[in-house]
């Protein structure tokens, strides 16, 4: 079975929704093992100590956050995971937005997410309410060491998480030499764009990706092949890895009470902010169809994501 590569709550109003964040992505690109072709051993990423020259081992190696010349703050998984739980270990729902009002230039990374134990009732209750309103919800969530904007959207049964890029991220393509919808010396005439639309409407069909596949990456592997059969092939040790652990629960809660609640003001568009020392405080609740109990606390698993 398929491994989560982050465990928390999406979070928006008192409702919490545990859930398991999978990869949408797969990589299908032709895996070549650089070799010395010296003697065609494996040539791999070696982790060393820039004083003594030798290699460090994985156990051995902890972040560090250099904040003068020479000198370091040192940082745990743990640290970096204690300097905010809350959102290190949810998915903090913003705001919802109709889906054609965030550019394609905006989406960046897919996953999948899957509710976690306990969390069916209210993860379909999400999905059927983006679905029935034709929004999607805009949200945050720490990946790492870093926080992402991202939105959730509904695809059929799955919500899917996309990590969307920050405005400070994209180009501004002022200095592109793009031709001006006005430009006289670019302008097309009413019968060009006529021929046009006849072609796209000749071209046009309904979307169906299972018909586009690499073509060049057949071709890498017919020369392969071609390779393998003409015996031009040698023997290479390759090494593997390991693998990491799992952990979830969580209790039951009235979805009406809370989303009342939420409507009525105590929750807003956020989960409840902390009170001042003494004063009480909201504590969001993981649920899944009919009593109410703490919030569940699932690991965050950084260590499996990409930046």
């Amino acid at each position: 079975m398929r491994r989560a590569l982050w465990k928390g709550a999406i979070s928006f109003g008192l409702i919490n929704i545990p859930v398991e964040l999978y990869t949408a992505e797969k990589h299908d690109e032709l895996d070549f093992t650089l070799l010395d072709k010296r003697d065609l051993s494996p040539v791999g990423y070696k982790r060393y100590n820039k004083k003594s020259g030798r290699e460090v081992p994985w156990e051995n190696i902890i972040k560090g956050y250099q904040y003068e010349e020479g000198k370091f703050v040192l940082m745990s998984d743990e640290d970096l995971r204690q300097a905010n739980v809350e959102a290190t270990q949810s998915i903090d729902i913003q705001s919802f937005v109709e889906r054609e009002q965030v550019p394609i230039l905006y989406y960046e990374q897919p996953y999948f997410l899957a509710p976690a134990k306990g969390g069916d009732k209210a993860y379909a209750l999400l999905r059927e309410t983006l679905l029935a309103s034709d929004k999607m919800a805009i949200a945050q969530i720490v990946i790492r060491t870093r926080q992402h904007l991202a939105a959730l959207i509904p695809q059929g049964d799955m919500l899917q998480l996309i990590t969307l890029r920050y405005p400070s991220e994209l180009r501004a393509p002022d200095d592109l030499p793009v031709p001006s919808r006005k430009s006289k010396k670019s302008a097309v005439t009413k019968q060009e764009v006529e021929m046009a639309r006849a072609l796209v409407d000749h071209m046009s069909s309904d979307w169906e990706p299972e018909q586009f596949h690499d073509t060049y990456r057949d071709d890498v592997l017919t020369l392969i092949q071609k390779k393998i059969k003409s015996r031009q092939t040698h023997a290479v040790a390759e090494p593997d890895e390991a693998a990491a652990p799992d952990s979830s629960g969580a209790k039951v809660v009235d979805l009406m009470a809370l989303l009342k609640s939420s409507l009525e003001g105590r929750g807003k568009s956020r989960a409840p902010a902390k009170e001042k020392a003494g004063g009480p405080r909201h504590e969001p609740h993981a649920f899944s169809a009919g009593a109410l109990s703490r919030q569940a606390r699932f690991q965050h698993h950084p260590r499996t994501f990409r930046s």
